[in-house]
């Protein structure tokens, strides 16, 4: 469905969204807390909107969302990637992890994945992240992945720290992806 490639981390397969991902995915969209912290919760029709926008993300940037596939069950775990819409500063390394899924170090896994790919495959780098202030797991996350906190902004109407992270062959970074993608 698109033009993602895939990845491969010691326990997680990043590639592209496909239909079979749309129900944990608005499961995440109507149900989860943690959408407070990105913009809010929404309908089943937001999801799939989304959802579709995410894969047209792929087609018109040539990046987008990875969907995170945990190998040893094959279910979805959350969705990893770089993104970059209309009027944003630049391309955004961002995640999402669905319900029970957090705190298994995953979402910092395929970032590290994603961070080399799309700086030694895609040449975007260095990455920022965005995050709401009120978002203390992204924050933590971004911290953990090197990133520094570079200003404070309004984005798409929404308060947030940008967080600019480390080139993808930056010596720590190196280090991180050889622990985390192995």
């Amino acid at each position: 469905m698109t033009p993602a490639p895939t990845l491969t981390t010691a326990r997680l397969t990043l590639r592209g969204p496909q239909k079979r991902d749309l129900a944990a995915f608005s499961a995440m969209v109507t149900n989860s807390v943690r959408m407070d912290a990105v913009g809010g919760r929404g309908t089943a029709d937001d999801a799939w909107r989304a959802f579709i926008s995410g894969i047209g993300h792929w087609h018109w940037h040539g990046y987008g969302f990875f969907m995170v596939i945990e190998r040893a069950t094959g279910i979805a775990a959350g969705r990893v990637g770089v993104i970059n819409h209309i009027d944003w500063p630049q391309p955004e390394l961002a995640w999402h992890m669905f319900d029970g899924f957090e705190g298994r170090s995953y979402a910092f896994e395929a970032a590290c994945a994603v961070r080399e790919w799309a700086g030694s495959t895609l040449g975007l780098e260095p990455l920022i992240s965005m995050i709401a202030p009120a978002n203390t797991r992204s924050i933590a996350l971004a911290t953990r992945l090197g990133a520094v906190e570079e200003r404070r902004d309004t984005i798409d109407g929404e308060n947030v720290i940008v967080f600019r992270h480390l080139s993808h062959n930056d010596p720590r970074v190196v280090a991180q992806a050889a622990g985390a993608i192995a």
